[in-house]
């Protein structure tokens, strides 16, 4: 279930190969912003409150769509590691199903990766605070078989 977050994006093992090779973080963050840097940004429209995950230090957007039994995930940050950090948990949860999404260890993953002893606390708070959106996400779509995940644009 190594399935990427975008064409041609590195998934899950690749994502772990990488970072197994370099022997410092400074190389591990450098790795970080060329993921960041990679994904593609967020249609301007979606960057609202409405799509806003609330709990990270920097602003970050989240936006779900459903294709068939997959869900798919687009994310953008006012921060370039922020991205990175993105590009990682996108790597781990888009293209899955919903109960494919809940039974994915993501710890295990930022364990393996060595994560979280490296990132400030808030920032550690906020990529919880991402993971915790994008299950929410999940439950959503597995009890209501919704096609849309996202909340629609606020009228004007």
């Amino acid at each position: 279930m190594n399935r990427p977050a975008q064409p041609n994006a590195p998934g899950v093992e690749e994502i772990l190969e990488t970072f197994d090779f370099f022997d410092d973080w400074e190389d591990k963050y450098r790795y970080l912003i060329e993921l960041g840097r990679a994904l593609p940004p967020l249609d301007p429209a979606l960057r609202d409150e409405a799509h806003r995950v609330h709990g990270c230090q920097s602003q970050v957007w989240l936006h779900a769509r459903r294709e068939g039994d997959r869900l798919w995930f687009e994310a953008d940050s006012d921060a370039l590691i922020v991205k990175g950090l993105l590009a990682l948990v996108l790597a781990a949860f888009n293209g899955r199903t919903p109960d494919e999404i809940l039974a994915f260890d993501i710890e295990a993953y930022f364990r393996r990766l060595d994560l979280i002893r490296h990132l400030s606390p808030t920032r550690g708070n906020g990529l919880r605070a991402l993971v915790e959106r994008i299950r929410e996400l999940a439950r959503q779509a597995a009890a209501e078989g919704a096609p849309s995940l996202s909340p629609a644009p606020a009228e004007e």
